[in-house]
């Protein structure tokens, strides 16, 4: 069985580091026949180049890196692959095949309501606040990271857009693009929201969530990131097995 090297952006934020590996924990719990390993891009150990140095040292030859990332910006076009290929250089021995980022994902489960699985679970951590979705003075702010590559950006507006016909929706950013927090909070107010809540778009918590938090204001109710949810661990699993299926179609 080739490993699954999960690998995420990194925090100084011991909390992310904590979230990452709950979550590995539940995609072991699902598929206890895998070898899951984390990893980092930066600031938190053990970095990626060092997790990939171990598995070749173990005799491996074939490693599967899932991406714990929600989009396709800088970190999975340019960052992971940099790294990728200074590894290959100096492991050549080691074939590395990189998995599709999380998301967006657009399988729908039931009950979702025309969401898809990412953005399901970004909904039950937002109703976990215990904010009334029904509530007609509410508007609501879905926050993410922001990027400089608009794709990235506009997924999470497609995701605030199949949420408005329930409640006033927009997206916003922490930083690199626009609407800001309180630009999207503003809006919102200004069509006549008097309660404002955020969902949030991040797996886990640091220095962008807490910022988010603290832009949205004192009154604003705001969601917990995604988190070690059983839908996101099989989602991993299904960038994993995606991905070792291609390798395994090379081998033939």
């Amino acid at each position: 069985m080739i490993p699954l090297v999960a690998v995420a952006h990194g925090s100084r934020d011991p909390r992310s580091a904590a979230t990452i590996a709950a979550l590995l924990d539940v995609v072991r719990a699902q598929r206890p026949d895998l070898d899951v390993r984390a990893a980092f891009l930066e600031l938190s150990a053990p970095r990626l180049p060092d997790v990939l140095a171990g598995l070749a040292a173990e005799g491996h030859r074939d490693a599967v890196i899932v991406p714990l990332l929600l989009g396709a910006a800088y970190h999975a076009r340019v960052d992971l692959p940099s790294l990728v290929a200074e590894v290959h250089a100096r492991l050549p021995r080691l074939t590395v095949t990189v998995s599709e980022v999380l998301g967006p994902d657009e399988r729908f489960p039931s009950g979702a309501c025309g969401a898809n699985i990412l953005s399901a679970v970004a909904l039950r951590r937002l109703a976990a606040t215990g904010v009334a979705l029904d509530d007609p003075t509410l508007g609501v702010v879905l926050a993410g990271a922001g990027s400089s590559h608009a794709p990235a950006n506009a997924a999470v507006a497609a995701v605030a857009a199949s949420w408005a016909h329930r409640f006033p929706t927009r997206a916003a950013f922490a930083s690199m693009a626009d609407p800001s927090v309180p630009e999207a909070v503003a809006a919102l107010r200004a069509d006549g929201a008097s309660r404002i809540a955020v969902a949030s778009w991040f797996i886990a918590p640091g220095r962008l969530p807490d910022k988010v938090a603290a832009l949205a204001g004192p009154d604003a109710l705001v969601a917990e990131p995604l988190g070690p949810a059983p839908e996101l661990a099989a989602l991993v699993v299904d960038r994993y097995t995606e991905a070792a299926t291609v390798r395994s179609v090379q081998y033939a």
